[in-house]
């Protein structure tokens, strides 16, 4: 193999290569431990070396050198594995140069000109290959071990390698790992010891990521039931993701050969290269994200600011375009994403070029604007590309020629009236589709006689309606959180058919479609398949008790959607459940856009499910068994064979819990499948599981337990539903036994199920971290019930909330555990500092703090940026955390300070005597024993909706007791820091600026106003605080003053003083001070802290 010249110091190589022959130009060598005279000590050692180090000079056993005349230095051109092949290097050399540079009088001249031919020939052979990586000098090199080594078949197509470690027991053996088409190869040499490993993508397990004791990260491999671990990558994540692509590609192409063909560069198995791969799963994984048609590909990807209206701030974000869709999802973890048809875009503009900006303007009046793009030009003339709007003369037609048009199309129609009838009669057969959803034709709503189940859902209505008004409508419209929460609450019936398209992507498909649906329905009735023999016998099958299936209207809509899709996708055709899906879709959706909702689910959301061998659903299900395992450890301990939960759980899978639920529950269910896809169904098998754990521990075999989740399904409600009994479904049998059951609100199942992934969406934390602190959080909570029978914890104990709100805890228990996993080393004396704490996370101010609150808390000071983590302090020190600031009172100001005292029993407050009956606080006025306040109720529920996201904008100014107070809890954090001595100073340099900077605010406010003192109270008050922390770390310090507590004397200062900052102001002069930077980004080790809390957590209740 030809090498790309390498400069090369002979004399230091004398010792690993033996000269075979030479002459005045080149030389060839063989390596020391191969051919003749090899093996020995010296053998092995050369073969480790190969092993271990990336060269192939040194790795393969010949090579061919140039030799510059009158020069110790050497050029590198040819290796090869074998004599044959390096002999074959030689023999060109002399046949076609050694004549040809006798003619040159200059070394330099000789050099240059064997340095160009050589990386001719390497062009030309990398044209031959493909060879398509980013170094095709290493790749080849590479490939040339690989097919050395292995001995596999010539057209297996290596992908990539890397070095890595693969364990044997407890052994490393260094290497290289090789990923091919089809096979993973490991290869190692050391001392004599050959390691070398093979194993076919398809026999594969098991694919994972690992850490434990030994091996910080590795990738786990399970084949054929053996056990594989490999470590010491330099990039594992970018490995392990390679590997989980070529294990998928060969999987599906086994199964379905026509898969890839629509991706040029992955259809060709021997042309499979690393940044095809990459590219696919890169797409792969924006059309999954946006909902976006299989056609769409990324083709620019730009960071940028995006303008948010509704909270009026920037949100750091990136902008994906593709051929047709302009997207952004956000950075900041607000969940905030936006797609924009190129369609929908009537123009771009550049209003402000020093600041990178770009408005996009969306028809409906809507404009979007981003900032800081770094190449905005380039992304202003794609998205004009895209839409078509340049300044071509084609967009400035004449009148004249529109006429000029219109009356030839007029002249053709008169001279051909047969294409006329032919318009008429499509136009008529198209009349059958039904235009509108069959619950607005069975059941329309009676907008003048409302009852409490209607009024609730004209609530939903006005809150959508808001959101709306706030977020957009229609494609472009914000999707954040709130919408995840009006999601989770129920959609109203009126908006479910267009919430659907939109949240599913159909809209789009219906919008480049247009007349498709008609089209492909006139070509399919009437055809005769066994797809159609199929649905014909289904029809009557589909939701045969409700009203709108049991008319001839509702069963032809049916068949027509059905029949439609068969035809558009022979491949899938008609699989049972399709039938009980559209019924659905049917409901609340026009007929053209149920068929594009199946679209929607078959071949994008629920890829490999509709065929004759369901894949997509069986690996669904292996996915929901190992969800078991990690989520619910009690069942997996009593019931061993997970495969029951497979055989029950299919029928939910692929009819999305209509076949067990009634239907007015089940919509809820499929409101939350189109906005977080399979997900979705995941989360609720488990809170299913989960609600029915104790029965299904105690039943003797499978149908015991098969009867407790039917029983349960009958008892699942919606008591929100504003459907008639005549269209809701009652349960099929046991009405008698159900009956005695409590029933289940289809919400609060919902609810439940988003419970521990709204926590694990919010935070940081693994699942692993998640559950010690979980584990610490309730064992907390019980420390709280051992000694007393009064505590207000245990009074307050409501079983019936969800369980993340189950346990919480009193500010004594709170202090106990946050002090032992707080990141920072505080100043003794805090209980002032922690105080603040519990009561900003205690948001219904009950004294109580649940486990959501608590891991939020944490997850900021262990995981949250510099501004996170800034903001979180400086709440700390604004109402109602803080209470120390001074009273205003409408035309009088108390020139004093309200010293803030130590005394905690009002947390306590909720007596025995302030509970209800049962003992139980009630935090929802449908929880009470009484009749609902259903006025109440609704007005509670709006408010919570209409709870804005809080911006650094919304944080109101920071006054003078407060900043002083800050910057006393700044000092107490530093201590004992390495930079103790730094982080002092920043922070008095900070307050410092700042002060100067309201000072020379307030005196060109007032230019009159005489200078008394060169020293302000306020400054003097600052230095009492850095006096208070010196006697921080000072043993003798009285433990009756602590660090945190105000005691400015009242008077100190002066009446006309009164200033305040912003939290912009303290974040930009806080963000000059690198230190400051460095000490609150500062990674920390949760695992060390939760280790440590776990060991301290009952002797710091004993030492209490």
């Amino acid at each position: 193999m030809w090498l790309k010249p390498e400069e090369i110091l002979l004399k230091n190589a004398l010792k690993l290569w033996v000269t075979e022959k030479g002459n005045e130009y080149f030389v060839l060598q063989r390596r020391r431990g191969y051919g003749e005279g090899g093996g020995g000590l010296t053998g092995l050692l050369v073969g480790t070396l190969d092993t271990m180090l990336d060269s192939t000079s040194k790795v393969a056993p010949f090579r061919i050198l140039h030799q510059t005349p009158d020069s110790q230095i050497y050029w590198s051109i040819a290796c090869g594995g074998t004599k044959e092949e390096i002999n074959q290097h030689w023999e060109w050399l002399e046949k076609n140069l050694m004549r040809t540079l006798s003619v040159f009088d200059s070394s330099d001249d000789i050099t240059s000109f064997v340095q160009g031919k050589i990386r001719g020939l390497i062009a030309e052979e990398g044209k031959v290959s493909g060879v398509q990586e980013d170094d095709p000098e290493k790749f080849r090199e590479a490939l040339l071990r690989f097919e050395k080594w292995f001995d596999l078949p010539q057209k297996e197509k290596l992908v990539t390698y890397y070095s890595c470690s693969y364990w044997r027991g407890r052994v490393p053996c260094q290497g290289w790992l090789y990923l091919s088409t089809n096979f993973l190869s490991f290869y190692s040499y050391l001392l004599g010891s050959e390691v070398k490993l093979v194993v076919s993508w398809n026999e594969i397990w098991r694919l994972e990521k690992t850490s434990n004791v030994i091996l910080t990260e590795s990738i786990h491999v399970l084949a054929n039931g053996e056990d594989h671990y490999f470590s010491m990558f330099l990039h594992l994540s970018e490995t392990f993701l390679i590997m989980e692509q070529l294990a998928d590609y060969s999987i599906k192409r086994l199964f379905d050969k026509e898969t890839f063909q629509e991706e040029p560069s992955l259809s060709d198995p021997l042309q499979i290269t690393k940044r095809g791969l990459e590219t696919n799963a890169r797409n792969e994984q924006f059309r999954a994200f946006f909902r976006l048609p299989k056609e769409e590909n990324l083709l620019e990807v730009y960071e940028s600011f995006l303008w948010v209206p509704f909270s009026h701030y920037n949100t750091l974000g990136k902008i994906c375009l593709s051929e047709s869709y302009l997207c952004f999802a956000s950075q900041d973890g607000s969940q905030c994403h936006v797609i924009i048809p190129m369609r929908e875009v009537i123009g771009v503009e550049k209003p402000d070029r020093s600041s990178r900006a770009l408005t996009v303007c969306v028809r409906g009046k809507r404009a979007l604007r981003f900032s800081e793009v770094r190449d905005f030009d380039r992304l202003s003339n794609a998205i004009n590309r895209r839409c078509g709007m340049t300044a071509s003369p084609q967009h400035s037609a004449s009148t004249e020629g529109i006429r000029r048009e219109c009356q030839n199309l007029i002249n053709h129609f008169e001279d051909n009236p047969e294409e006329v009838a032919m318009m008429v009669g499509q136009k008529e057969s198209s009349k059958a589709v039904s235009n509108e959803a069959l619950m607005t034709v069975f059941h329309p709503q009676d907008a003048e006689n409302l009852d409490a189940k209607m009024l609730k859902e004209k609530m939903k209505e006005q809150s959508w309606n808001i959101h709306f008004s706030e977020y957009g409508r229609g494609t472009s419209m914000f999707c954040t959180k709130k919408t995840r929460d009006l999601i989770v609450r129920g959609v109203p019936e009126a908006l479910r058919g267009e919430l659907w398209m939109l949240f599913s992507g159909a809209v789009n498909d219906m919008a480049i479609n247009p007349g498709y649906y008609s089209e492909i329905v006139d070509q399919s009735l009437g055809t005769s398949t066994l797809a159609t023999d199929e649905i014909e016998r289904d029809l009557h099958r589909s939701l045969p008790e409700h009203p709108a299936f049991q008319s001839d209207t509702g069963i032809s809509a049916l068949r027509r959607v059905l029949t439609a899709y068969a035809y558009r996708n022979p491949k899938i055709g008609y699989c049972q459940a399709m039938n009980i899906l559209t019924s659905v879709l049917l409901l609340y959706a026009k007929e053209e856009e149920a068929f594009w909702l199946l679209v929607a689910i078959c071949e994008r959301m629920l890829p490999d499910y509709f065929n004759r061998r369901i894949i997509g659903a069986l690996v669904d299900q292996a996915v929901f068994e190992e969800l078991i395992r990690m989520h619910l450890t009690q069942l997996t301990e009593h019931m061993t064979d997970l495969t029951f939960f497979s055989s029950v759980s299919l029928s939910w899978f692929l009819t999305l819990f209509i076949s067990v639920l009634p239907i007015e529950s089940a919509v809820n269910v499929v409101d939350c499948f189109f906005y977080d896809g399979i997900k979705a169904i995941l989360q609720l098998g488990l809170a299913v599981l989960d609600y029915n754990m104790e029965g299904l521990i105690s039943s003797n075999d499978d149908a015991e337990a098969v009867t407790i989740l039917s029983k349960f399904f009958d008892n699942v409600t919606n008591k929100d539903s504003p459907l008639p009994q005549t269209v809701q479904q009652n349960s099929v049998g046991n009405n008698d036994k159900a009956s005695s059951l409590s029933k289940v609100d289809i919400s609060d199942l919902i609810k439940e199920a988003y419970e521990l992934r709204v926590v694990s969406q919010e935070v940081k934390f693994n699942p692993s971290q998640l559950d010690n602190l979980y584990a610490l959080f309730k064992r907390q909570h019980f420390l709280s019930c051992y000694w007393t029978m009064n505590s207000p914890v245990l009074l307050h104990h409501d079983p019936s909330l969800a369980y993340l709100e189950q346990y919480q805890l009193g500010f004594h228990q709170f202090r106990l555990l946050f002090t032992l996993l707080e990141p920072w080393s505080l100043c003794s004396g805090n209980d002032a500092l922690f105080l603040w704490a519990f009561r900003l996370l205690d948001e219904n101010q009950d004294g109580l703090v649940n486990f959501k609150e608590f891991c939020c808390a944490l997850d900021i000071l262990y995981s949250g940026t510099f501004t996170t983590k800034l903001k979180f302090l400086f709440k700390l020190h604004q109402p109602p955390a803080f209470t120390g600031s001074p009273f205003h009172s409408k035309g009088q100001r108390l020139p004093h300070f309200i010293p803030m005292t130590d005394n905690l029993s009002h947390l306590s407050r909720l007596t025995v005597s302030d509970l209800p009956e049962d003992g139980v606080i009630r935090k929802s006025p449908e929880r009470g024993k009484g009749k609902v306040d259903l006025q109440a109720y609704l007005k509670q529920w709006q408010d919570e909706i209409l709870k804005k996201e809080e911006s650094i904008k919304d944080l109101p100014r920071i006054n003078q007791a407060q900043f002083i107070q800050f910057s006393k809890t700044l000092y107490n954090l530093f201590h004992g820091d390495p930079e103790e001595e730094s982080l002092y100073r920043a922070v008095a340099r900070v307050t410092s600026l700042l002060l100067r900077m309201e000072e020379v605010g307030r005196r060109l406010q007032e230019p009159t106003s005489p200078q008394k003192s060169t020293t302000s109270p306020t400054q003097a008050a600052l230095e009492g605080a850095l006096l208070d922390r010196e006697a921080c770390s000072t043993p003798e310090r009285s433990s009756d003053t602590p660090s945190a507590t105000i005691t400015l004397e009242a008077g100190s200062i002066p009446q006309e003083v009164e200033w305040s900052f912003a939290f912009e102001q303290i974040l930009a002069s806080l963000l000059n001070e690198p230190v400051l930077v460095r000490f609150f980004e500062r990674p920390v080790d949760i695992q060390a802290r939760l280790d440590h809390a776990k060991g301290a957590q009952l002797k710091a209740k004993t030492n209490k």
